[in-house]
């Protein structure tokens, strides 16, 4: 038990506990009583307030752990995370923009909600709805692993239920506090976890490399590790054969990220248009971070760091690999901080997370096929009930299932929340796809893409499916024919699938606009794509 880091872990923890509690009173509405106020914070968060909110939600503690554990492992693959951030906010700078507008004049706090009034079909509206919810389920187990990671490393943590006891009891408490608070609590957490964060990185990446020769023998070492696998993909600069995989990686999950429910909750909780511009501006920021921190992975290798052995699979714990780092060559009480910043970095996110999910769950399956006529208050205590479900439910998945699996299930998610971008994202601009189209191209495109993860396997873990999201060129087929014979050269599967989705939806909308099928009813107006926060158009919270 390491007893220093144990209890400057505690005392931070207890900060943010008792500001998560505190947070009900922060920015307080009329009542909480409300899906606007309790799931989006009233919609009045600043810019400052968003910066932590939205960047405590997408960088997230797996991250943080994840993307030096990958570099740490494979090489300059791991650093698709850095051009993925830098393309990903030019690239959702104005559709976001659009979607806060519409989103602010009708009332809609979830993307299903938008889907519904553009389309009128509650059907697809289900569809996105529930694509949502499974593609964030394993992200939220996800933080957990980061966590349950940090807490190893101190210590804590034995065989069977019991040994994951801290780590219940830490989720116990972030339910207790997210249940009363809302959207407020993680978004008043958010600037103790990032101020942590940024802390603990600059002091590592000027501390480390010093004590361990400089970054000119830090990039030795890690050469001269891959170069002794027998692997061909591994090492400091990218292969010919994962070339295509890491720009088609960092392409489909920049597409991707906006599309998280989660997301989207952040962007829409801020007051403004000019809140989310000048937010796609600063958040870049975080990229320099991540940069940063993925470099950490070379250091371990350097320092030669060890990852702690996960006791249900006998195999290393590569996310382990920075805790023990930091473990290891910081004085103890920093090492504490270090802790607490990635510990702290779990619970921001998965309370975003949950409260999208049961906001997704509250709009659009209980008051869509449940309860038609539910009050404000019934939407509320219905969702505060769903983030409890969520939550506890990624507590189960860690508990009773190898971890690994929920790695595997958030390629998955990646995959399957790629498939709402037609009806989403393209929808902010034009209607021109059928409402059939997009429920046609959304089987074919989730389908396909199953379809190929399952065929993904890795010898070395002792995994026959779903064991990664990359695929050789050679094994992709259309009813036999293989179109790119037997290359090796890998792609990400999510870019496949949703050019399937794509190629599958225009071909139907074609035939649906030559048949003269109906496509629904447009309940949004093109004006609303334009409004301000000083728009007259736009209504208080109580009207909405």
């Amino acid at each position: 038990m390491q007893w220093t880091e144990l209890i400057v872990f505690s005392a931070l923890f207890l900060l943010v506990t008792v500001m998560g509690f505190l947070a009900a009173r922060w920015q307080k509405g009329d009542t909480l009583e409300h899906l606007d106020e309790w799931g989006l914070g009233g919609r009045k968060f600043g810019s400052w307030i968003t910066w932590f909110l939205v960047g405590g939600d997408l960088y997230t503690a797996y991250t943080f752990v994840a993307v030096p554990a990958l570099m740490f492992g494979a090489g300059a693959t791991g650093f698709f995370a850095l051009p993925y951030t830098v393309i990903l906010y030019p690239l959702v700078f104005l559709p976001l923009v659009r979607m806060w507008s519409v989103s602010r004049v009708h009332g809609y706090v979830t993307p299903a909600d938008f889907v519904k009034g553009r389309y009128g079909s509650h059907w697809l509206a289900l569809i996105i709805a529930i694509t949502g919810i499974v593609a964030t389920m394993p992200y939220i187990a996800l933080q957990l692993v980061g966590l349950e990671a940090v807490l190893r490393s101190m210590g804590l943590n034995g065989s069977g239920i019991l040994g994951h006891l801290p780590l219940f009891i830490a989720f116990v408490i972030l339910a207790l506090y997210t249940y009363q608070s809302g959207l407020r609590a993680p978004a008043l957490i958010a600037f103790v976890k990032d101020i942590l964060i940024y802390l603990v990185i600059l002091v590592a990446i000027v501390y480390l490399p010093a004590k361990f020769g400089g970054w000119g023998e830090i990039f030795n070492d890690a050469q001269a590790k891959f170069d002794a696998t027998p692997s061909k993909t591994d090492g400091i600069l990218l292969s010919g054969s994962n070339q295509l995989q890491y720009a088609t990686l960092a392409l489909g999950s920049a597409l991707a990220l906006f599309l998280y429910p989660h997301s989207l909750t952040g962007i829409l909780a801020s007051r403004g248009r000019n809140v989310i511009k000048r937010n796609m501006v600063a958040l870049p920021a975080y990229s320099l971070l991540l940069g940063l921190l993925a470099l950490l992975g070379f250091v371990a290798i350097s320092a030669g760091t060890k990852p702690l052995v996960n006791q249900a699979t006998g195999r290393p714990d590569t996310n382990t690999i920075v805790p023990e780092l930091f473990g290891a060559n910081f004085p103890s009480w920093f090492a504490g901080i270090a802790f607490a910043a990635i510990g702290i970095g779990a619970l921001v996110p998965a309370a975003i997370m949950s409260i999208a999910a049961a906001n997704l769950w509250t709009r659009n399956i209980y008051k869509e096929y449940v309860k038609k006529n539910a009050t404000p208050a019934e939407e509320a205590k219905q969702a505060k009930l769903a983030s409890l479900v969520v939550k506890f439910g990624a507590v189960a998945f860690i508990v009773f299932v190898d971890p690994q699996f929920s790695i595997d299930l958030q390629l998955i998610g990646g995959v399957m929340i790629l498939q709402t971008l037609p009806a989403v994202a393209i929808a902010l601009y034009t209607r021109w796809f059928h409402v059939y189209a997009l429920v046609a191209g959304w089987f074919a495109g989730m389908g396909y893409g199953m379809w190929l993860l399952y065929t993904i396997g890795n010898p070395a873990i002792g995994k026959a499916h779903f064991a990664g999201s990359a695929l050789p060129l050679g094994n992709i087929s259309i009813f036999g024919w293989h179109p790119f014979g037997a290359s090796t050269t890998q792609i990400y599967v999510g870019i496949i699938a949703l050019l399937v989705n794509l190629v599958v939806a225009v071909a139907v909308t074609l035939i649906a606009k030559k048949a003269k099928w109906f496509n629904g009813t447009d309940q949004t107006d093109p004006s609303d794509y334009h409004v301000d926060e000083d728009n007259p158009r736009v209504k208080p919270i109580a009207a909405h």
